[in-house]
């Protein structure tokens, strides 16, 4: 009888005593959840982008933002040029990124001359043109879509909005706005 109590007040004193018993670990976010780009929307700015000169952030009651205030525009000048705008994000091992963005375009071409090629750039993977948009795509806000793919190591992606004008065809503005980066 001696022996049985002395082992239940043994044990009793192995479930009191400090770190005995396992401590639950804080949670943190999942990496592969979350929005990762600081300024979808435009509204700081370029803040977060590598901007060529010509992109004009703005907000205009008579072209509003899709959401909030601002938006990045290709403003259509009926001359030969292009404009550049693309943002870099780290993607996590084993989490796949998804690029979702909005455009919406105005024209007054009526002859293809006037291009937004939007593609996505992953490390280890060559780069391609993943949307090719013209003066026919729509005077409404439009979303596209873009995934990077999972990977067992650490990548970077690069979104790039490329726009080329061509002079003499008539005027195209192309308006990107919300472009999100998700992990998942």
């Amino acid at each position: 009888m001696k022996a049985i109590v002395t082992t239940a007040v043994a044990a009793a004193l192995l479930l009191l005593t400090p770190g005995s018993a396992p401590q639950s670990q804080p949670t943190s976010d999942a990496p592969c959840a979350r929005q990762i780009h600081p300024n979808p929307s435009f509204e700081r700015g370029t803040t977060g982008w590598e901007a060529g000169p010509r992109i004009v952030v703005l907000g205009d009651a008579n072209r509003p933002a899709r959401t909030g205030r601002a938006y990045a525009t290709f403003a259509g000048l009926d001359v030969s040029r292009t404009d550049l705008l693309r943002a870099t994000v780290t993607v996590p091992a084993n989490c796949d990124l998804t690029v979702r963005f909005w455009v919406r375009t105005t024209t007054t071409e009526t002859i293809r001359g006037d291009y937004l090629n939007v593609g996505l750039a992953v490390t280890g993977i060559p780069p391609k043109t993943r949307h090719s948009l013209a003066f026919n795509s729509g005077s409404q806000w439009r979303e596209y879509t873009m995934s990077s793919g999972t990977a067992t190591i650490e990548r970077t992606a690069t979104a790039v909005f490329l726009a080329s004008e061509m002079a003499g065809n008539g005027v195209t503005t192309f308006d990107v706005d919300d472009v999100t980066f998700t992990l998942s």
